[in-house]
């Protein structure tokens, strides 16, 4: 195997089982007797040692400022049974937490989330008996027949394992294999057609598409706000910017909101909103879907005089990188600022990003930002984040990526 010596006193951060190591730290690559270039191919399995010798662990190489994304730590290779028992342990922490004790009421859930599950680069969603995995690098793009088999043998309700990473591999590497298709499939459920696939989550019933739709086909990092838009909704005006899906529509509509609008600028996304309203409340005459642009929908209502008394902002990340976190900023504070003008006095917004390079301090501070432009007297009555099926690795606080504030304006 190929290893990667570190320079001098730089495997502190994997002594504390940090699982980057960054190209800058790295002082000496030995390739093992196959390669004929004079790096590691991308992907590749390689042993990560100190300047002294120590074995510090293994993990896949990849191009770029992040160098090795360390799978295990301590050992020279990866031990026989290794994907086994790092999807069973997944599936054991969603046991613990109540996510597969009620399939009826909810069948929804990640059961991988990168380095928050000890896997850098890979992403694992289940809908029902379908798990739907994408890989964020190279590496496990490698090991998706293994990430497969392990998650089959381990997740006693998955019976399909789809394979979407389109979107999600480097743009620039060299890949061999499909990067989109089926893994294991069971004919039954002519899994290449997922417009009729239903999943369950609190009750709900929403249509997933993973085929062609965003991410695994689902935000399910939002499941637990969305439960407490619900409990807020009641007899209110409620909009949904962003709706997507419609996944914060549902919720407030059971929840007894008077009126929901819901906003996308994706008219495929407006029609998928549709579906599942009808199929969750067939009667109901009190929900709107526009396919809009957010920033001149929001004008648009301004200047008709219209209010709300509950705005969710759930925007797509405003920054996917730490150059774009300025432009974001103000993107935040625009968007808040407007949503805050037209709240009702005595009304909430519950404002999100998702952008992991904007951290939780520089996101509350554009909302402040947005606040204090508009004049209006503010509260936080919620600080929120990701659920519980999106662990963040204790060693790794990259991890916590999703932030969120339920504010009462007055």
């Amino acid at each position: 195997m190929t290893t990667v010596i570190l320079k001098p006193k730089k495997e502190e951060s994997l002594r504390r089982f940090h699982p980057w190591v960054f190209s800058g730290a790295i002082g000496k690559i030995v390739l093992d007797a196959t390669h004929r270039a004079n790096m590691p191919e991308e992907g590749e399995l390689v042993c990560v040692r100190s300047a002294e010798n120590e074995v510090l662990g293994v993990g896949h190489w990849q191009v770029g400022s992040i160098a090795v994304r360390i799978l295990a730590f301590g050992v020279e290779v990866l031990p026989k049974g290794f994907w086994n028992e790092r999807i069973r342990a997944a599936y054991k922490m969603r046991e613990a937490i109540g996510l597969v004790s009620h399939p009826f009421m909810n069948n929804t859930f990640r059961l991988v989330h990168g380095e928050g599950d000890y896997l850098p680069g890979l992403v694992v969603d289940v809908y029902a008996d379908t798990a739907v995995v994408q890989a964020h690098s190279v590496g496990m793009h490698v090991c998706r027949m293994d990430v497969a088999k392990a998650i089959v043998d381990e997740v006693p309700q998955v019976k399909n394992v789809y394979y979407k990473s389109d979107d999600t591999l480097p743009h620039k590497a060299e890949i061999e294999g499909e990067k989109t298709g089926d893994l294991i499939k069971n004919e039954k459920l002519k899994i290449k057609n997922s417009d009729e696939f239903w999943s369950v989550e609190n009750g709900l019933m929403f249509r997933i598409d993973w085929l062609r739709g965003q991410k695994t086909g689902f935000f399910i990092d939002q499941r637990e706000n969305r439960a407490l838009v619900e409990r807020y909704a009641a007899g209110k005006d409620v909009l949904n910017m962003f709706c997507y899906t419609g996944g914060f529509s549902l919720y407030a509509l059971r929840g007894g909101a008077k009126q929901v609008d819901s906003v996308d600028v994706s008219q495929k996304a407006i029609e998928l909103v549709e579906v599942n309203v009808k199929k969750n409340f067939p009667h109901a005459s009190n929900h709107r879907a526009v396919a809009a642009d957010a920033f001149e929908y929001l004008s648009a209502q301004k200047a008709a005089g219209r209010q709300f008394d509950l705005i969710i902002l759930d925007p797509p990340a405003f920054a996917k990188h730490r150059d774009a976190v300025r432009n974001a900023l103000r993107g935040y504070q625009r968007i808040n600022a407007k949503a805050i003008e037209m709240i009702r006095p005595g009304g909430i917004l519950f404002t999100f990003s998702c952008s992991q390079a904007v951290d939780k301090e520089a996101f509350r501070l554009a909302v402040f930002s947005a606040a204090a432009q508009v004049g209006r007297k503010v509260r936080i009555l919620h600080q929120l984040h990701q659920p519980q099926d999106h662990p963040i690795n204790i060693y790794h606080p990259e991890g916590e990526y999703l932030k969120g504030l339920i504010l009462y304006i007055e």
